[in-house]
């Protein structure tokens, strides 16, 4: 069991330092916490693999992005911005969506005040958590953090980590990866505390964007191991078996491996996302029916329960907003008198299935191996013998010529090209920025304290924030105007303060 230990041995974080969301400055206490093999639901999960015969697991997606849209320009949350103006679009649901961000705070108590068995995964953006702080609206954080840190809830919510600033990590410049992935670390220390963040083992990429290219993938990949991730969620569309083919046991855990241009190998566990209209699928509890005609399969030496795992934006749309909270108890219920919720089919959580599975003697060498989508066409292509960056450019290239719909969107740059030196790849401002932000922090980098500096903090939450998916594809209107006016400031920031 994870002990309590971090609390008393580490510093307390704040969340924000000088107006801005504590996003760096801990990166060694961070690396020291999330880096350990201990069990995070075994010691007090109340499942017992031999009793159930399929499982489901759901998530629910939380974001709103940060817009510099404040009275006097300042950067506020989006939500705020709705509140403000209510006769704007579908702004009128500025309450709605504050609730549902807030009401799982309520809905697992009062489940498990029933005797009900729940389970829900959560994955909440930087920019809302920042967001709701700056609103004022320290109720839905308590709400969240009572189920977070109360060891009476703890055990039937997991926290998902995730991109602090909801970039999709096809196109987001690889060096800014890690940067992400760290900067919701912190934040989430900061507000749930060390031990929280221990227990997040499991990723969650916004838009459930998987990068095919080889380079971007095996960064993504590496980047989230060495931040203590144990398993990634993915789109069943997003990947394919190593000859190519659809996934053929898309309810059981999967390898993903990753190599890149150099010919290196990385590989991750992947809970398998299945296709459909997540929300709708989500809302209506639909991976729980689907498990109902599900039953145990042959893992390594070990039958297993299989796995429906599903996500969904926890506020978007009617069907979330309004059928979901009737569905999501209704569930509970149904399982209560089918098993008491302890039997036959049973909602888990990622890190308690994949810890169950592998207490009964599975191992991540025993699940079935795939890869990002796209891949076979390039691996069959090239020997790993003869991976270099160059046969790799070559390659991609040759099959976007003969093949009219492959693609590796996203890449930026890989291995052998300098990110900082000339721009090679500069292809859009968002690409720019974070060229010039590592050109101007390189030299300090080796200053013990330079993260923690507020100089460096506001400069990499320009970066970040430029990243974000709401401003990914530069369209005309409002977004890109917010898109350009977070890029003046990010460059104006890094030449006067560097």
């Amino acid at each position: 069991m994870i002990s309590a230990s971090p609390q008393t041995t580490l510093p307390q974080l704040d969340e924000l330092i000088d107006g801005l969301p504590n996003i760096s400055g801990w990166e060694k206490e961070v690396l020291e916490v999330v880096n350990h093999n201990e069990p995070v639901f075994l010691p007090t999960t109340n499942i017992r693999l031999e009793d159930i015969t399929a499982t489901f697991a759901i998530a629910l997606h939380m974001h709103q992005p940060t817009v510099p849209a404040g009275s006097n320009g300042e950067f506020i949350s989006n939500l705020q911005y709705m509140f403000e103006h209510q006769g704007e679009g579908d702004n009128h649901n500025a309450g709605p969506f504050a609730y549902c961000y807030s009401r799982m705070g309520d809905f697992i108590p009062e489940l498990v005040a029933q005797g009900k068995n729940p389970r829900v995964m959560l994955d909440y953006s930087g920019n809302l958590l920042w967001g709701l702080r700056q609103m004022g609206r320290g109720d839905v954080l308590d709400n969240l953090k009572r189920i977070t840190i109360d060891p009476t809830y703890q055990p039937y919510v997991e926290w998902l980590g995730t991109m602090w600033s909801h970039t999709v990590a096809p196109s987001t410049p690889i060096p800014d990866l890690k940067l992400h992935i760290q900067a919701w670390q912190h934040h989430f220390a900061a507000l749930f505390g060390w031990s929280a963040l221990a227990r997040v083992k499991g990723f969650s990429p916004p838009e459930m964007h998987l990068p095919n290219h080889p380079d971007t993938l095996f960064e993504f990949i590496k980047a989230l191991k060495e931040c203590g991730y144990r398993w990634l969620l993915v789109q069943e569309h997003s990947v394919e078996t190593l000859t190519g083919q659809p996934l053929p046991y898309k309810h059981l855990p999967h390898r993903l491996v990753a190599r890149n241009s150099s010919g290196e190998t990385v590989s991750i566990t992947a809970l398998i996302k299945t296709q459909g209209s997540d929300t709708k699928l989500v809302a209506q509890m639909q991976p729980y029916y689907e498990a109902k005609t599900l039953s145990r399969q042959q893992l390594g030496n070990v039958l297993v329960p299989p796995i429906v795992s599903q996500i969904g934006d926890g506020e978007n749309g009617g069907v979330m907003m309004n059928e979901f909270p009737s569905a999501f108890k209704q569930a509970w219920e149904d399982m209560a008198h089918h098993g008491g919720g302890k039997s036959g089919v049973v909602g888990i959580n990622g890190t308690e299935y994949l810890e169950l599975i592998e207490a009964a003697g599975c191992t991540p060498e025993d699940y079935p191996t795939c890869q990002a989508i796209g891949q076979h066409h390039v691996w069959q292509r090239v020997s790993p013998n003869s991976c270099t960056p160059e046969v790799i450019a070559q390659t991609i290239d040759e099959l976007k010529q003969t093949q009219p719909n492959f693609h590796m969107d996203g890449a930026s740059w890989t291995n052998h090209l300098s990110w900082v030196k000339g721009y090679e790849n500069v292809l859009t401002p968002m690409n720019q920025l974070s060229a010039l932000f590592h050109e101007k922090i390189e030299p300090f980098l080796q200053e013990e304290t330079f993260t923690q500096q507020t100089r460096y903090r506001e400069a990499l939450m320009n970066n970040l924030l430029l990243q974000t998916s709401c401003f990914r594809y530069w369209g005309q209107g409002v977004w890109t105007d917010y898109a350009r006016e977070i890029y003046r400031r990010g460059e104006s920031q890094l030449q006067t303060s560097f």
